[in-house]
């Protein structure tokens, strides 16, 4: 096998950037930025998009994997946005099939707890409503003996029933690597492992410094507009402005055979919600929502962050009795949630926010993972106000994320480990070191007992492709097995 020229390929990737002024840069390349860059290019517009990290790096791949609308929002009174969230998990079904995995939640009421049960039965009719009645399936009310016989170990004191209604699973990286594949394909020049430094306003636009990562070489790019979708590092670029509230979401992953559920749960304190999912021979645990002050890179899921998840699922699962041994491994993400709020994290508004601080610069923050279709759609609708510019409309909601004719690696459930994927992630995905294969195109640092020989072998493979020597190889397997 020909080595793959790494180099050359970034090199080409930037003369493209550099061949005439953009209509847009991106950016940012989590869900939002890659939804922005695939709706603009499928309207004809010039689009780059660069993210400092790898794709999906942040937020965009440590979310709780739903696609839903949100009970609890429907519960703080926030319709719209559950309306917009139910709608468009189901167009997601249709444009990303082999990402959403319809999925039954069941939701235990308790006597004198912040969820009684005439809320919980009158909530789901009218979450099924918000969804036209095209819900992934229709939503019961459970009693007592049944809600047990779903939930074996339960905790039955003060129980008077259950919900089940639903929502869907799915996988939030390969949601957005797919994204950005779309993109590429309708023209997107997509530029991971790449910063903007400095934008800089002139008469014909933005002038843009660049800066490859990986070898420290300096670009500057024109472009008409600039969007800043950059999450939790939004407020960090000069031109932005932005004032946000970050707030961090620690999940866990344990054993199935620990916690064997065969529906998620949805488990509470006060107002809060803490889900347990099925996924694989696994369960995802969380989320947490609690202020977070640091560097975005840093966030970790901490002792307290751990014993918090644990104990509440102890509370509903006392003869589980899960411990931090239980804990094969765990990701902590960041919200980026509109600034200036007061009140508890989960009380803040998930509504996203589109702004224009400047004359062709473009924030959007807030926002949920379900709902990045449609933040994508207003956002070029503005773009293309901005610019002037006649159209193509948006097709985004109805032309699917893969040809047909792709390769087979994309799923909710991880590829078999095998050369052959590895080859394509780092051939056409724009994996570059053993992480972004092992994280973020695969999970199988999640799922895998054997993860770190998984990673020795992916690190082989990826030597491979890319020409490594015996130490670079190494020092991207250190890399990797550094990571929590």
């Amino acid at each position: 096998m020909e080595p793959f020229d790494l180099r050359r390929y970034r090199a080409e990737q930037y003369e493209a950037l550099l061949e005439r002024p953009l209509d847009v840069l991106v950016v940012g390349g989590g869900i939002v930025g890659a939804g922005i860059a695939r709706d603009a290019a499928m309207r004809g517009l010039r689009v780059g998009l660069v993210e400092q990290h790898d794709l999906a790096f942040g937020t965009s791949s440590r979310s709780s994997r739903l696609l839903h609308g949100g009970l609890r929002y429907l519960a703080q009174g926030r319709i719209i946005l559950v309306y917009q969230a139910s709608r468009e998990k189901l167009v997601l079904r249709r444009i990303a099939p082999h990402l959403v995995q319809p999925l039954a939640f069941v939701f235990p009421a308790y006597r004198g707890k912040s969820w009684p049960l005439w809320q919980l039965r009158l909530g789901v009719k009218l979450y099924d409503l918000l969804c036209s009645g095209n819900n992934f399936g229709p939503s019961e009310y459970l009693s007592i003996e049944k809600t047990l016989d779903c939930l074996p170990g339960l905790a039955s004191a003060g129980l008077t029933g259950a919900v089940r209604y639903y929502d869907a699973l799915t996988s939030d990286a390969r949601l957005v690597i797919d994204t950005h594949l779309s993109a590429a394909r309708h023209g997107a020049v997509i530029c991971n492992y790449t910063r903007l430094e400095t934008a800089e306003p002139t008469a014909a636009g933005w002038q843009c410094s660049l800066c490859d990562v990986l070898s420290g070489t300096q670009h500057q790019v024109l472009a008409r507009t600039v969007v800043n979708a950059t999450g939790p590092w939004a407020q960090s670029l000069r031109p932005s402005r932005v004032r946000l509230r970050l707030t961090k979401g620690v999940h866990l992953i344990i054993d199935r055979r620990r916690l064997p559920v065969a529906d998620a749960v949805v488990m509470t304190e006060d107002r809060r919600i803490l889900f347990a999912i099925p996924w694989l021979d696994r369960v995802i645990l969380g989320t947490t929502d609690t202020d977070y002050h640091g560097a975005p890179e840093a966030v970790r899921a901490k002792a307290e962050d751990v014993d918090y998840v644990l104990g509440l699922v102890n509370r509903f699962f006392p003869a589980v009795g899960l411990g931090p041994a239980d804990v094969l491994s765990t990701w902590a993400g960041l919200r980026a949630l509109v600034g200036g709020q007061s009140g508890q994290p989960s009380d803040i508004t998930r509504a996203h926010r589109i702004e224009m601080p400047e004359p062709g610069w473009l924030n959007v923050f807030g926002g949920k993972l379900t709902t990045y279709r449609l933040i994508g759609q207003q956002v070029v609708d503005a773009l293309v106000r901005y610019l002037g510019r006649s159209s193509l409309p948006c097709r985004t909601a109805v032309v699917p994320l893969l040809a047909d004719c792709e390769p087979g690696f994309s799923g909710i459930a991880p590829p078999e480990v095998s050369e052959q994927a590895v080859v394509h992630f780092c051939r056409n995905e724009w994996a570059i070191r053993v992480e972004d294969v092992m994280i973020r195109r695969t999970g199988w640092h999640y799922c895998r007992p054997d993860a770190r020989d998984v990673a020795i072998r992916v690190a082989g493979w990826m030597a491979n492709v890319f020409g490594w020597d015996a130490a670079t190889r190494d020092a991207e397997l250190a890399r990797y097995e550094s990571l929590p």
